[in-house]
């Protein structure tokens, strides 16, 4: 009788043991869901919570001032005596920082992703891609007075009648700060692509080149897309670079030899400064700032239509 209930006894306690682990395993995924859940519930929280503030703080400013008069005036002077609120000025400025910068990142750093990933041996890309990711931790401050006692010098001697504040050095220093993070992103991407789909095209007689243009980059677009939305908002968000190199005159130019004032400068300079909080000047920094909140919502818009339109081309 002992020997027959013993092992239908061992029998019970492994299934009772096994249902306990079932148990603690799917305890466990429940919890970890609701951890992921609650982190994205604070990431949706926390956008909400800055659009909050960015309308509460703006609608007073948009009540005295009329949205067309903001949008199509061509001067933005309201911390003088004759105020005046276009913001097409501090646009202007930061459209021509921005696009200084893109014009050296983009190209760079996209074709230094493309030798690290498709032309460079192992040990070169372990070695280059540090040294290559370091400028991005240089301090920004760095960055400026790099711009203005380097930069700026050097090309007075290509162009002498550039001013000594500027948006081309500004752009440019800012240009060669964001080339890590267009390059690490894209390389990163395009070392994901699959090599089963880089040897099939050198089976059908594809060169090296075709391999990383025709193959490697479309299926790494996505990755590449975003690496340049990413350089793109951190181009129009920075503000150490150009509030020390490019200057702190809001006027309405695309000439990047001149002096300019981009948004950013423009909100640092208010938010430093001796304006009252709650006065219609200090409510400036809050309608120049949703328009960067807007530019950044424009530019993810236009990345996932970039990549909807190229899934379906090569779907």
């Amino acid at each position: 009788m002992e020997l027959t209930t013993r092992p239908v006894t061992l029998i019970a306690r492994a299934r009772l043991q096994r249902g306990v682990a079932a148990r603690w395993r799917e305890w466990g995924e429940l919890a970890i869901q609701g951890l992921l859940f609650f982190a994205a519930l604070v990431s949706v929280f926390t956008t909400m919570g800055i659009v909050v503030v960015l309308l509460v703080e703006a609608l007073p400013f948009f009540q005295q001032v009329s949205l067309v008069q903001f949008l199509t005036d061509t001067q933005w002077t309201p911390l003088f005596a004759q105020k005046r609120f276009g913001i097409a000025p501090l646009l202007a400025g930061t459209l021509l920082t921005s696009a200084v910068a893109l014009a050296l990142a983009i190209p760079v750093g996209l074709l230094s992703a493309i030798y690290l990933s498709e032309y460079a041996p192992a040990r070169v890309r372990a070695t280059v891609k540090p040294i290559l990711e370091i400028l991005a931790g240089i301090p920004t401050v760095v960055y400026g007075y790099f711009a203005l006692l380097f930069v700026t010098p050097l090309l007075k001697r290509v162009i002498p009648n550039l001013e000594t504040f500027n948006a081309l050095s500004a752009g440019l220093t800012m240009g060669i700060m964001i080339i890590p993070l267009v390059s690490s992103l894209s390389e990163d991407a395009l070392y994901a692509v699959p090599n089963s789909l880089r040897e099939a095209a050198y089976a059908l007689g594809a060169t090296r080149l075709e391999v990383a243009l025709r193959v490697a980059v479309p299926a790494a677009l996505s990755g590449i897309v975003a690496s340049f939305i990413l350089a793109a908002s951190r181009a129009i968000g920075e503000t150490m670079i150009v509030a020390i190199a490019a200057g702190q005159r809001p006027i309405l130019t695309l000439d990047p030899r001149r002096a300019i004032e981009t948004m950013t400068a423009y909100i640092v300079q208010v938010s430093l400064g001796d304006t009252p909080h709650g006065t219609l000047e200090f409510r400036t920094i809050f309608a120049v700032g949703l328009v960067l909140f807007l530019f950044t919502l424009v530019l993810n818009v236009i990345a996932i239509r970039i990549i909807q339109r190229y899934r379906e081309v090569y779907r």
